[in-house]
């Protein structure tokens, strides 16, 4: 139940150059999604989502990284790829349903933010300046982005075509939005209120656009043409560069953005650190992760023939939206390493499931 605590479920010291099991329960453990850190700034707990209870909840492992496990919420199930930390490490802001809820580190005191009827919601991003919030969003068959302040006032709509994918605050400006469309073209931006919605790079499918993010506090974006290259695009005159040709995956840049960390798939490389200036690979260890999904075969993006043929396989009328469960297309997401960054930069932290179930692992980057 929520607020229990259970002993350390830590493997023994790894090797060197090896990450450290911290979760071992014979059930789906994973961290947070790849774009927000799993550490608070102090870095004495981190933040995981297993479904050890039945449905999906909110752990931490406390006196990171070798102390006990605590519980965080109990209930509804909450979305598991949506929690963020705010910048003080003492709140952490999630979804559950069609609710964006807040939950106090210390006391777990939850308090709901927003909610709309028959709404489904995406991974939660905080602005720079921890006073908004915003989450994709899907409600009675149409999309868009949800953006609101964090004390629950001046939510709004922000309709948008299409799926819509990892929202994101600009690192340097609250103001302004970018998020994903699916399918093709993927990366878009819009001003909080709604304003100046425009597409910053118009592609076809046939080039695998994927996980773009903000390249740090440089204020441009990052981002992958699946298996091929990473890239960089400057926010001001969208003129794009190509950093290096890898099959980098989930991306996650420093807050320099100097660096690019990254898992790899088909073939599967393990992780790296890729310095941006000289797009070279650093080898940081192995994530041994199956990384499911049968599109990343493939240099495209999923179509209404592939979500149709998932379907019949599946034995059902329709997959929802963002599902993670019983996705074969890109998931399921727990399947993937999904590697971030701790605040200080001195850990990376991902997931793995070659024991057999996912579970969450650290590595030391001895250098920062």
């Amino acid at each position: 139940m929520k607020g229990d605590i259970t002993p350390s479920e830590a493997g023994p010291p790894p090797a060197p150059g090896e990450a450290r099991r911290l979760t071992s329960a014979d059930c789906i453990n994973h961290s947070t999604y790849f774009l927000q850190s799993p550490l608070p700034a102090d870095e004495r707990a981190m933040l995981f989502i297993s479904n050890r209870t039945g449905g999906w909840q909110m752990f931490s492992i406390e006196d990171f990284p070798n102390g006990p496990v605590r519980q965080w919420t109990d209930g509804p199930a909450i979305h598991p790829f949506s929690p963020a930390f705010d910048p003080t490490g003492e709140v952490v802001y999630f979804v559950r349903g069609g609710e964006i809820w807040s939950i106090e580190r210390q006391s777990l005191t939850e308090r709901r933010i927003f909610a709309l009827d028959d709404a489904q919601l995406g991974e939660v991003s905080l602005s720079a300046d921890a006073r908004y919030l915003t989450a994709a969003i899907r409600v009675r068959g149409g999309n868009g982005i949800a953006v609101g302040r964090v004390d629950g006032e001046g939510w709004h709509v922000i309709p948008f075509p299409r799926t819509v994918i990892h929202p994101q605050f600009h690192p340097l400006d609250p103001e302004w939005i970018e998020f994903a469309g699916d399918p093709a073209p993927r990366m878009h931006r819009v001003r909080r209120d709604g304003n100046g919605m425009e597409c910053l790079y118009e592609h076809g499918n046939g080039e695998f656009v994927v996980h773009e993010t903000f390249l740090g506090r440089t204020g441009d974006l990052v981002y992958t043409v699946w298996p091929f290259a990473l890239w960089r695009m400057d926010w001001r005159t969208r003129e794009r560069t190509r950093i290096c040709e890898f099959n980098a995956w989930h991306i996650t840049p420093n807050r320099a953005g100097d660096k690019v960390l990254c898992d790899t798939n088909h073939p599967d490389r393990g992780l790296h650190l890729i310095d941006v200036a000289t797009g070279k690979p650093r080898f940081l260890c192995e994530s041994r992760a199956s990384g499911g999904g049968s599109q990343w075969r493939t240099s495209r993006y999923a179509l209404s023939e592939d979500f149709a043929r998932a379907r019949s396989e599946a034995g059902r009328t329709a997959l929802s939206w963002m599902e993670t469960a019983t996705d074969t297309i890109y998931g399921p997401q727990w399947t993937h390493p999904h590697p971030a960054f701790s605040p200080s930069e001195r850990w990376v932290i991902f997931a793995s499931d070659q024991s057999g179930h996912p579970q969450v692992y650290a590595l030391p980057v001895a250098d920062g």
